[in-house]
Formats: C-alpha cells, sequence, structure tokens
C-alpha cells in the first residue's frame, strides 16, 4: 500500500503551479493557494481561489508531476474546477422530459418513441395473408373442402376496420388510456371547485356530448358555449353553474285583461260656483249619491 503523503519536490513547486495559473488566465483572478493534494506517487495538485465574480466558489487546480529518481518538477494540467458552494449551471434534462403540455407549436414535430409504452400495436391487417400469396390458395380450398364458408375479403374486413376506428399501426395502451383520464379528471373532474359547488353533474346535463371507446363510460365532450369547459374533456361526474336543468327560467307572466264596469252610476253633482270643492260641505247624503 502505497502511501498518499504528497511528493516533497511536487509540494514545494507551489511558484511553478501559480506561474502557470497566471500565464493562462491572468494574475487578477488568481487568489492564494489554498492546498496540495497527492493523486499518486509524484504526482500533486496545488489549488488556489479564483478570484472571478463569475465564477463563486471554483478554484483554479494546477497538477504537477515528477519522474522516478527526476529533481526537475513538470507541468501536468491547469484546470477551473467548481467546490462544494460553487454556482453550477442545472443538470441537463432531455427535452423528452422537459416537454410540457402547451409547448407544440405551428410547424413543431414531436415523434413518439418505438418502445412508447403509452401506445401498442393496433390491427392494420397486415398480418392477413394477402389475396395473391400462395397460402391464399391453399386456406381456400382447405375452407371449401371442409365445407366451410370461406372468410371475408380483406377488402371487407379493412372497410368495417376503418369504420370501427381500427386500422392504425398503434393505439393507446392500458397505461396510455389510464394517464389520460387522469389528466382529464385532474382538469375537470368531481373534486375540483367548480364540481363541489355545481347543482349537479354533466351525466345529467343536455349539453353533454359522448364519445365512443373505453373512455366513453367516464368522460364526455362540454359543448355549452357559456361553460366553463365548452369544448373539453369533462368528467361524467364533474358539473358546473351552466347545467342545462340548474335553473329553468320562469315564464314571463301574462297581464289580465282589463274590467270595465258598467252596471253602477254614482252621479256626482257638480258646482260651478265653487272651486274648493265640487259638493257643499254640508250637503245632505242624497246629493252625494249615497241615497
Amino acid at each position: 500500500m502505497r502511501s498518499r503523503t504528497p511528493d516533497r519536490l511536487c509540494a514545494e513547486a507551489v511558484d511553478l503551479a501559480r506561474q502557470a495559473v497566471v500565464d493562462s488566465v491572468g494574475e487578477a483572478v488568481v487568489g492564494p493557494h489554498v492546498k496540495a493534494g497527492a493523486d499518486a506517487e509524484r504526482v500533486v495538485t496545488h489549488t488556489f481561489e479564483c478570484l472571478d465574480p463569475a465564477y463563486r466558489g471554483w478554484h483554479w487546480a494546477v497538477t504537477v508531476a515528477r519522474a522516478p529518481r527526476a529533481k526537475n518538477v513538470t507541468l501536468d494540467e491547469v484546470a477551473l474546477l467548481p467546490g462544494a458552494d460553487a454556482v453550477l449551471a442545472p443538470q441537463w434534462v432531455p427535452w423528452s422530459e422537459r416537454l410540457r403540455p402547451g409547448d407544440l407549436g405551428p410547424g413543431d414535430l414531436l415523434p413518439t418513441g418505438a418502445d412508447d409504452l403509452r401506445l401498442e400495436p393496433g390491427w392494420t391487417g397486415e398480418d392477413e395473408i394477402a389475396p395473391n400469396s400462395a397460402l391464399a390458395g391453399t386456406a381456400e380450398d382447405e375452407a371449401t373442402a371442409a365445407d366451410v364458408q370461406p372468410a371475408p375479403a380483406r377488402a371487407e374486413i379493412g372497410a368495417i376496420a376503418e369504420e370501427l376506428g381500427l386500422g392504425r399501426p398503434r393505439v393507446l395502451s392500458r397505461r396510455g388510456l389510464h394517464q389520460a383520464a387522469e389528466r382529464w379528471e385532474s382538469a375537470y373532474g368531481p373534486q375540483t371547485p367548480m364540481a363541489q359547488s355545481a347543482p349537479a353533474s354533466c351525466d345529467t346535463c343536455g349539453f353533454l356530448v359522448p364519445i365512443g371507446g373505453s373512455l366513453g363510460q367516464a368522460f364526455g365532450v362540454c359543448g355549452n358555449e357559456f361553460g366553463p369547459a365548452d369544448g373539453q374533456v369533462v368528467s361524467l361526474a364533474y358539473g358546473c353553474g351552466a347545467h342545462s336543468e340548474a335553473a329553468v327560467l320562469p315564464a314571463p307572466p301574462v297581464p289580465s285583461e282589463l274590467i270595465l264596469d258598467e252596471t253602477v252610476v254614482e252621479p256626482l253633482p257638480l258646482h260651478p260656483d265653487r272651486t274648493s270643492g265640487s259638493v257643499e260641505p254640508d250637503a245632505p247624503a242624497e246629493e252625494l249619491g249615497h241615497a
């Protein structure tokens, strides 16, 4: 086991190490000597403070070495290394992990890996026997021999598959479906403040547009232009104040017909010579029309 004690001649070569840094970057950014550590036998690294304000916490590292039985110390390398409290750039993250929803713009391409766990192989008909294949005739002969109805033509199967939404090289896997459901439910799900204060859920709303597939059992699309989730995929348990049955506007009141009573006549005699009233204050009741 060799000792890690620094070689004496290499450890004493502080001036040589400092001059190497000064020649490389200038004397203004080179601070005092900090320490000398042994890297290997007759290999020592001298550390100097870095005075450059842009590299706070960094230090200059100068490695010197000496050949066996030689008395001359030679320069190995000069490097700027970070210390424990150095300001470092954030760790590099691949673009696929930095991408966030909404980052894709017009003209951008977002490739998906062949091993993307969100996708799985779909049905495209490529695994079917081609009509002009040698195996096609054999299969038809065996079907005829067994008195079995021949299989539908490949074109007919393709038309049905296209109508059912098949024919794609890859489709959402179970994991992809779950991830989509979690995103949609976190944005427009039953735990959101809007849904908590809604009078009813979306599964009873007339503005809900159903969607197909397995996700259609739990989600739909909002079709209310005045709702907060118009055009968005919403959970059937979501709700808002724009529910179609939240409140029915009452019908405007219909004014009643005008009733004109002409069956009773109450004569009121007028006295043109009096301006303060139409009858005498002490007039008999007959004149007031109450007889």
